[in-house]
């Protein structure tokens, strides 16, 4: 068994390697651009989302409080009418990247973390081969990265075309933590 000590370089160097690949096909690819579209009377919607203190939170519309309520011809008829909605809203003013970019290095390094505590507790005692590592690495990292990408499409509406686009990201970020730890596993 592998100590998870000994595994600090490839859980940093895989966390850095996942953030770089992640702002290349954020920003300079930009492939995922059309995952988000205009709302049709932006200006109608914002004014009335302010008019009725709409803050911070996440919505579902219309809302009912359990699914006794969804009964009620009322209700039955807003959902008929539409539209049905899950709606983020964030804090008003100008977006910062520093908090979002600081959780997503975080969130890499803990997958890295899971990664290394799976492949230090599974039969992956030096010396080891390289692909055995990558294997083990890549499966775990890739259910870290994409295993829960799909849901937002079942569940939440999500297009897919924008879920197989996250699932492939969470491939090249797996491939990229399987290659580290291939590389850098104790010898």
């Amino acid at each position: 068994m592998v100590s998870l000590t000994a595994l600090w370089l490839p859980i940093l160097l895989s966390a850095v390697a996942v953030f770089i690949a992640s702002s290349i096909l954020h920003m300079v690819l930009n492939y995922h651009r059309s995952d988000y579209a205009a709302m049709p009377g932006e200006d109608n919607v914002l004014e009335a989302m302010r008019k009725e203190g709409v803050g911070r939170g996440y919505y579902y519309l219309p809302h009912c409080v359990d699914f006794k309520e969804m009964e009620k011809p009322e209700v039955k008829e807003k959902f008929e009418k539409g539209p049905v909605a899950f709606v983020t809203v964030l804090s008003s003013g100008m977006p910062s990247m520093a908090k979002p970019l600081v959780s997503w290095f975080i969130f890499c390094l803990v997958i890295s973390m899971f990664v290394a505590y799976l492949t230090s507790r599974t039969l992956l005692t030096p010396p080891t081969e390289y692909l055995t590592v990558f294997r083990v690495a890549g499966t775990a990292a890739f259910l870290g990265y994409a295993g829960s990408t799909a849901t937002e499409s079942i569940w939440k509406g999500q297009p897919w075309s924008s879920s197989l686009k996250h699932i492939f990201d969470g491939l090249i970020y797996s491939l990229l933590t399987a290659g580290m730890f291939g590389w850098l596993w104790p010898r």
